[in-house]
């Protein structure tokens, strides 16, 4: 798929311009695509967390319950003293 390119100009401390410029050394590519693919690992990343949580959040609440076998009560699970 063929996406149009935008030039953007960024402003980076000398530290992070020269870490950025030997990273896409290493990759054999330019820094402009080297920050261009690390936002848009960043955006897609972000993307599908969105989306696996309104996935997550869409479904009904639920207990596992395993047959013959109660669940705590409240007490018992905030007993802080069994815990220690």
């Amino acid at each position: 798929m063929s996406r149009s390119r935008r030039n953007v100009t960024i402003t980076l401390d000398e530290d992070t311009a020269r870490w950025a410029r030997i990273e896409a050394a290493r990759r054999d590519t330019s820094v402009s695509r080297f920050v261009g693919a690390l936002l848009r690992e960043k955006m897609e990343s972000g993307e599908a967390y969105e989306a696996a949580r309104r996935r997550f959040l869409a479904k009904a609440p639920y207990v596992a319950v395993v047959p013959e076998r109660r669940l705590p009560s409240r007490a018992e699970l905030h007993d802080r003293a069994g815990l220690r």
